[in-house]
């Protein structure tokens, strides 16, 4: 947790957003994994603890901008509690800790709501991403659990987007621990990518990296020699010599801000000449899109221009062919590099994306684009100081996709189909790093991981 000063201004920026009404976040439940007892483990919700800091189950935070006060909803523990758990602070000496005067045990929520609506007040939320808290919400308002998005407010959700998306420097020193616990991750992987030795080893171990540091992975680990599939979760595979593993792992600190970065090795810790034409094209391309990152730049236009970069790429290598521009245009680089160049990052490796994708990277400005190859870009828009994202151009070699697109002859003037299936087989290169916008520019959070051809092979080999 912060100083409580922190979740103080916090709260007192976003009143000041909004004019009146009360405003309702609640935190987490735990879920359980099989039985009530025997839960997954707790993650609070990240808007609950970007107002309310409190890192436990079963909190709802209330706002009431039109008296003036704040309250947090939740019990003391009980002596059977106390039995498994030890003795625990209360909620007034836990409420107080986050600077809020006022709290309340659980069951006073449906009353407290039901007056506040009777008076006329109105009460907004924010999305809701899990059943439970959609439920309880209905039921606090005796409501059909349909009509729960009524009491959604966009008004609000703009309001926490528009703060969270500038990250302070409470923040960005979580960041950089998180980007340390990363920066070892790699490096393991990497000494640990080997011929014969099982995926599963490897993303194992660096799992408890993470929790070693008192933290745990921001997203479930992506780790394969089968680097096509861009959210490769299988790691039954056995490293063969010859082949790429891409890596895509982050940790969670114990205060849940995430790191999320990927790297792309050979198998046995050294590249071949085919390997390295497609590597320094990404590479290319992740330093461009790097450098064109400033206070002003959409990040549409850096994706645009990573994309134009991996074109270009090809093209030299007679993978592609035709205008680079035309290409650009009509999406034909999107048989390698179908997703987007990154996503906002934060308390959640994509960050605040429950409250709404586009609320996130989009506004009045740039709007989301339908073309495939665009369409995926998670944040476009504008980028100010403070800002958090994650830069990770790719090129991919998905069978099924060349089968599809080769058997339609979509884009035959852009793209050599007989050159792509030289390319058979290849996997996928994916290259990422996390970024925090400056007043001049952006620099990479935390140490870079080792990237270049001549770095990856000498921390493998080392």
């Amino acid at each position: 947790m912060f100083k409580k000063e922190v979740y103080i201004d916090r709260r007192k920026r976003l009143k000041q957003k909004l004019s009146n009404g009360l405003i309702i976040i609640p935190g987490n439940s735990e879920s359980p994994m099989n039985t009530p007892d025997n839960p997954y483990l707790f993650r609070q919700d990240s808007t609950f603890l970007y107002y309310f800091g409190l890192d436990m189950p079963d909190l709802t935070g209330v706002i009431d901008l039109d008296n003036d006060k704040e309250y947090i909803f939740g019990d003391d523990v009980s002596l059977d509690d106390i039995i498994w758990m030890g003795p625990q602070p209360s909620m007034q000496e836990l409420s107080k800790e986050v600077g809020v005067e006022n709290s309340m045990p659980v069951k006073e929520i449906p009353g407290f709501l039901k007056k506040a609506r009777d008076k006329g007040q109105k009460l907004q939320t924010i999305p809701f991403y899990r059943a439970e808290n959609m439920i309880a919400f209905a039921g606090w308002l005796d409501i059909h659990h349909k009509q729960v998005n009524d009491y959604v407010s966009e008004e609000l959700t703009r309001a926490i987007v528009e703060m969270r998306n500038i990250k302070d420097n409470y923040e960005i020193e979580e960041l950089e621990k998180a980007a340390a616990i990363g920066y070892e991750m790699h490096v393991k992987a990497m000494k640990m990518c080997k011929p014969g030795v099982y995926e599963r080893e490897i993303s194992g171990v660096l799992e408890g990296i993470t929790r070693t540091h008192d933290g745990t992975i921001s997203f479930p680990v992506i780790l394969s020699q089968h680097g096509e599939t861009l959210h490769n979760h299988y790691h039954g595979n056995m490293l063969e010599e010859g082949k790429l593993m891409l890596t895509d792992a982050g940790a969670e600190t114990n205060m849940h801000y995430a790191s999320d970065i990927t790297r792309t090795i050979p198998v046995g810790g050294k590249f071949n000449e085919r390997q390295k034409s497609i590597y320094n094209i990404v590479l290319k391309a992740n330093n461009r899109a790097r450098e064109m990152t400033k206070p002003g730049v959409s990040y549409l236009e850096v994706h645009t221009e990573a994309a134009r970069t991996i074109i270009s790429g090809l093209k030299d290598l007679g993978i592609m062919k035709g205008d680079v521009e035309e290409a650009l245009n009509k999406g034909a680089h999107a048989m390698f590099m179908p997703h987007g160049l990154g996503h906002a990052m934060g308390l959640d490796a994509h960050d605040m994306e429950a409250l709404g994708e586009d609320y996130v990277g989009y506004d009045n400005e740039i709007k989301r684009q339908s073309v495939f190859g665009f369409s995926g870009l998670r944040f476009g828009k504008r980028v100010q100081p403070g800002n958090v994202l994650t830069n990770e151009p790719g090129c991919y070699f998905i069978p099924e996709l060349i089968d599809k697109w080769e058997g339609e002859k979509k884009f035959s003037e852009h793209i050599d189909y007989k050159k792509v299936r030289e390319f058979q087989g290849f996997g996928g290169v994916r290259l990422e790093d996390d970024i925090l916008v400056t007043n001049d520019g952006c620099r990479i959070i935390g140490k870079r991981v080792p990237i270049t051809i001549e770095e990856v092979e000498k921390t493998m080999n080392s």
